[in-house]
């Protein structure tokens, strides 16, 4: 029996072990085609049943209505970060929420293409210990689009209330999509990363409400999200192999009764780790309690490098691993997304309970 850890590694994270599982069991063979799926050709009708499943089961997690596309591309968030003012930026102008380090680089490269973007609200004086409120009023009626990042995988915040604005608001959900229940209805363009709580890494996902296509015309081919939507996903070989294994946690997910089931779940797993570091005397949150702190994301520290290197290593020895922090930040982090199973939370917190006791 292989030696399982609890990974609480940012991403590439934690998948569910029924799927990783299943994926061996079908490795060399998949489902009698003599084949493994890395081999298939993605134009064979084999796998355009994958492609299709994949699609029909994030479609049925998220409600994800009709007049919606959803796109299996590559280049993960970060090209992301391009091609959304690219596509969308009719007029060249964008307001932006930042909120950390990933909203920061989105900023960057939307400016670096030539936008001109207005934050409309920031936490960055209070190293984004907060989700800054945003309020409408500053939010430009003829700007392109509203672009906020909905979880903060470094500074550990989040916020799902979408402000009431005119224009079409972009998330970045890469660090919690399907984690809580919410309206693709409310957004113009949602993006994720695979790699947190939908699959490995090398997938991205964007789901592009159908008037956000095409606005802006002459566009690189493969940058050009009409490209995308007219081939399904198909126009140059997708990563074939990361949309089988987002299909199968899909499955997994429905399975279990879908997003609902998972939100219920993930509040349970992240109140069991915030009352360990709340309760505690060594350790802090970065976050303070309410509605501001992520529900997959936990970044905590003590106040001595030592103690968190300390922490760090006897963590590791029994069995919790990939705890630090981000550089820009330190201390601890521990991501506790969908396919963390609960007994991982609890383990970690009596760990931080003990480590407390042993050198308060």
């Amino acid at each position: 029996m292989a030696h399982r850890v609890y990974n609480f590694s940012a991403g590439p994270a934690v998948l569910p072990e029924k799927v990783l599982k299943q994926a061996a069991d079908e490795m060399l063979d998949y489902q009698g085609c003599g084949m493994s799926v890395m081999e298939l050709s993605h134009r064979s009708s084999v796998y355009q049943k994958i492609i299709d499943d994949a699609e029909a089961g994030l479609r049925k997690l998220m409600n994800i209505q009709a007049n919606y596309k959803v796109l299996f591309l590559q280049g993960g968030a970060s090209l992301q970060f391009l091609m959304i003012p690219m596509n969308l930026g009719k007029t060249k102008k964008a307001d932006y929420v930042n909120t950390g380090e990933w909203a920061t680089k989105a900023i960057k490269e939307a400016r670096k293409f030539g936008m001109d973007v207005n934050v409309v609200a920031s936490s960055e004086s209070t190293t984004f210990n907060h989700f800054p409120k945003i309020d409408p009023a500053k939010v430009r009626k003829d700007a392109d689009y509203l672009h906020i990042t909905s979880n903060n995988t470094i500074y550990g915040t989040k916020c799902m209330d979408v402000p009431k604005v005119n224009i079409p608001i972009v998330a970045d959900m890469s660090s919690n999509i399907m984690s809580e229940k919410f309206n693709v209805s409310d957004y113009g363009l949602i993006y994720a990363g695979a790699q947190k709580n939908i699959g490995p890494a090398g997938v991205v996902i964007v789901i592009i409400r159908e008037d956000l296509l095409g606005l802006v015309q002459g566009l690189p081919t493969m940058l050009d999200y009409a490209t995308h939507a007219r081939a399904g996903s198909m126009f140059n070989t997708p990563a074939t192999y990361g949309i089988y294994i987002a299909k199968l946690v899909f499955d997994h997910m429905l399975s279990l009764g879908g997003v609902e089931y998972f939100e219920k779940l993930n509040k349970e797993k992240a109140a069991i780790v915030y009352d360990a570091i709340d309760n505690s005397k060594l350790f802090k949150a970065h976050v303070k309690p309410g509605k501001d702190r992520s529900l997959m994301n936990i970044p905590f520290f003590t106040e001595k490098e030592e103690l968190n290197k300390k922490f760090l290593k006897e963590a590791e020895a029994a069995g919790l691993v990939t705890l630090a922090g981000h550089r820009s930040v330190g201390g601890m982090r521990a991501s506790v997304y969908n396919a963390m199973p609960i007994e991982g939370c609890k383990k970690l917190a009596d760990f931080i309970k003990k480590f407390d006791r042993e050198n308060s």
